[in-house]
């Protein structure tokens, strides 16, 4: 009999539903502190849904991405578990939405970094606080037209499918450049 797909798993059940050892499940534990399965009795691990997607989500990027373990620690670090678990999930519209607003963010604090004074101190990209930084348009992005170009129009700026894709796999190649950037400085 199958079980529910709120049920908790045992370890046995996610390493064989993940195909992994289960040693790897008890050292991927040590080393990110997000995944806590409840443990009974003797030790007994028991994983709850959100830890299975949490744990899909770093295998696709130790195992399909080629991430490090400290890759993919800096990822959960700036973008939350969220975003890993939507990785793991599959759901691609919340992975977009989570680095909207960490676009977002990123703005509201390059807004207040031009209103503060300016001493020369870099930001965490390592560009001067205060300095406006190039992002590309809407039409690098196959959203139709730029701001230009005049409003856009409802439905005009949503993504296909395929754009989603191609947005996703660029942004995965860029958190690689950062991350090989940062092992560099």
């Amino acid at each position: 009999m199958d079980k529910s797909p709120d049920a908790f798993r045992t370890i046995s059940e996610v390493a064989e539903q993940l195909d992994l050892p289960q040693h790897v499940l008890r050292f991927w534990e040590t080393r990110f502190s997000q995944i806590k399965p409840l443990k009974r009795g003797g030790g007994r691990r028991y994983y709850r849904p959100q830890d299975v997607e949490l744990i899909k989500g770093i295998r696709h990027m130790l195992y399909d991405q080629g991430y490090t373990i400290k890759g993919v620690q800096k990822l959960l670090r700036d973008n939350g578990v969220q975003f890993l678990v939507a990785i793991g999930s599959g759901d691609m519209a919340a992975v977009e939405a989570i680095a909207q607003r960490r676009q977002a963010e990123a703005e509201a604090e390059e807004a207040a970094a031009q209103r503060a004074p300016a001493a020369a101190a870099r930001d965490d990209d390592g560009m001067l606080v205060g300095q406006p930084k190039v992002r590309p348009g809407r039409r690098f992005f196959g959203l139709g037209k730029a701001e230009e170009d005049g409003p856009v129009q409802p439905g005009e700026g949503r993504l296909s499918r395929d754009n989603r894709a191609l947005l996703q796999e660029a942004l995965f190649d860029l958190l690689e450049c950062k991350r090989l950037l940062d092992q560099v400085r």
